[in-house]
């Protein structure tokens, strides 16, 4: 009775960071392998499945098997069953106005996976970034979970922007991003000068931009990275005014690779983010 996922229900999602976004706990997990069998040494295929099961493990899930696709480009990803408390399942729907925004994790991921494609990355930048995706969700979770927060979502590949306003949408509330106060990845904005941010990038710059009010005097490199998507990204939180420095605290004690409050809800214009 003392672990607060007993009696949970069941949850289904694409990744262990979804079901920490529902405030759940991971149970089991299968491999999902698009492969190109003919093109790649087998001791690259062995690395990947090493380093998923590691971190299944890390999460508490068990590895229940997998399914693997003979395929052109090279693909991995999970399947995930995870438990929930029905009394602590978190949406992205319930952000009330006065609510601060707290971000777990710095921007940049997907510009910087761009330009190493393109080998422009040096050594130093591609293992901070593949600290920061290979970081689990699940201190933040757990951080939430004792201080109780109103939403939350995780930043994937909407980017913090599209995600924020899904949120906004869903709950029917305005938003209002701190631009300076988000944590960014700071090699981001110097490659984003050089070009290399990604096509699906441009596309949420794009299909969010009817909706947010950037402010005058905000660095449009910046907006590429808030709109940047994201692999593995942190959670964003909406969390009552009187939470928010527990809820830093608890992230700081929990060791995420940022605890940042770089925003507020606010009661309109409903489903608007305002940057500035």
């Amino acid at each position: 009775m003392n672990d607060p996922y007993d009696f949970g229900r069941i949850a289904a999602a694409n990744s262990l960071n979804d079901v920490y976004a529902m405030g759940g706990r991971p149970l089991t997990a299968m491999n999902i392998c698009c492969f190109p069998v003919k093109k790649m040494e087998k001791s690259l295929f062995r690395d990947i499945l090493r380093g998923g099961a590691e971190v299944i493990h890390q999460s508490g899930a068990v590895l229940a098997g997998g399914h693997s696709v003979e395929d052109s480009e090279l693909k991995y990803g999970l399947s995930v069953t995870g438990i929930v408390h029905p009394e602590r399942f978190l949406t992205n729907e319930r952000a009330k106005p006065g609510d601060n925004l707290i971000l777990t994790k710095p921007l940049g991921t997907g510009i910087l996976s761009t330009a190493l494609r393109s080998r422009k990355l040096d050594e130093k930048t591609t293992k901070k970034i593949t600290a920061v995706m290979a970081e689990l969700n699940k201190g933040a979770a757990e951080a939430m979970i004792e201080v109780g927060v109103s939403s939350v979502t995780d930043i994937t590949g909407f980017g913090l922007i599209g995600h924020a306003l899904v949120m906004a949408r869903a709950g029917k509330v305005g938003m209002h991003l701190y631009a300076g106060k988000v944590p960014i990845i700071p090699e981001a904005l110097t490659f984003a000068s050089r070009g290399f941010v990604p096509t699906g990038s441009k596309r949420n710059r794009q299909f969010c931009s009817k909706h947010v009010d950037i402010a005058t005097g905000v660095d449009p490199l910046l907006i590429d990275v808030l709109a940047d998507a994201q692999t593995s990204g942190g959670l964003l939180i909406s969390v009552p005014e009187n939470k928010t420095a527990m809820l830093v605290q608890r992230l700081q004690d929990k060791n995420t690779p940022a605890a940042s409050v770089i925003g507020e809800v606010m009661s309109g214009p409903k489903g608007v983010i305002k940057v500035s």
